[in-house]
């Protein structure tokens, strides 16, 4: 792997004050997704370096450095999701986006709101960063992790973590694994989790995708060609929750 240059301002130092001020509020309100992007600049250090590298190596990602679509500006044009062909990727991501509510504009406006200018900056790194925010919802999509639930955002985490890289990843996969032993004092949370990044490890690297012919590519054949596999614990854990998890705070409650 070629080496390559810090990028110009930073000093390659994690920020731990942050990051666990960080956690702290995201382990209390699953949904603040700022506090996601604080921890990851805090101790994301120098990884935005090596998965530059990563993709620089190969002819794909070389394309796709030299061009820098932001991938935000075309996944908010209402005609173009609109666009995809039943039994596409495409159309399962535009299924997700109805079902949640969420948008490639809102996870955008939150990064912004959050980073300020460090999430505009005009540098390949920084780019590599954006098209990874900008394409987690799609990773939800392929993955079959939910978004709308600590579980599955706790499993495509640890997937992301195995595909990209990051002490941010791994340390918000493991704060939520450790807080379901003690919410639920089972294993089968953190067994989903650790199924997640066992998945990101064995598929094919999903950031040099071109992600305009994946869209318009059938669903399944898309899995199998990346390798992903189906998140077989995860979902036997996720029904575990909706008919026999009591979290122990409860369970020792009078009647």
């Amino acid at each position: 792997m070629p080496s390559m240059p810090p990028l110009p301002g930073t000093t390659g130092r994690r920020d731990w004050k942050t990051a666990i001020n960080a956690m702290r509020k995201l382990l209390a309100d699953p949904d603040d997704t700022a506090q996601v992007f604080l921890i990851m600049r805090a101790l994301n250090a120098g990884n935005l370096t090596k998965n530059a590298a990563r993709m620089l190596a190969t002819h794909e990602g070389g394309k796709l450095m030299y061009e820098r679509e932001e991938l935000a500006r075309t996944l908010s044009d209402r005609d173009y999701v609109a666009s995809f062909a039943p039994g596409t990727v495409g159309a399962a991501y535009r299924d997700f986006l109805n079902r949640t509510g969420y948008s490639a504009a809102g996870l955008e406006q939150v990064s912004r709101e959050t980073l300020d200018k460090d999430e505009d900056v005009l540098h390949p790194y920084v780019w590599f960063g954006r098209r990874i925010r900008d394409t987690h919802d799609i990773w939800h999509t392929l993955t079959g992790y939910q978004a709308d639930e600590p579980l599955g955002e706790a499993a495509l985490v640890a997937f992301s973590f195995a595909q990209v890289g990051g002490l941010g990843w791994a340390w918000i996969a493991a704060a939520a694994s450790i807080k379901s032993l003690f919410v639920f004092r089972r294993l089968d949370f953190a067994r989903a989790v650790w199924e997640g990044y066992r998945n990101g490890r064995k598929a094919k690297w999903l950031p040099v995708e071109d992600y305009h012919a994946l869209l318009n590519e059938p669903y399944d054949a898309a899995r199998r060609r990346l390798g992903i596999s189906e998140p077989v614990l995860y979902r036997r854990a996720q029904a575990a929750m909706l008919t026999d998890w009591t979290p122990a705070s409860r369970v020792s409650q009078p009647a």
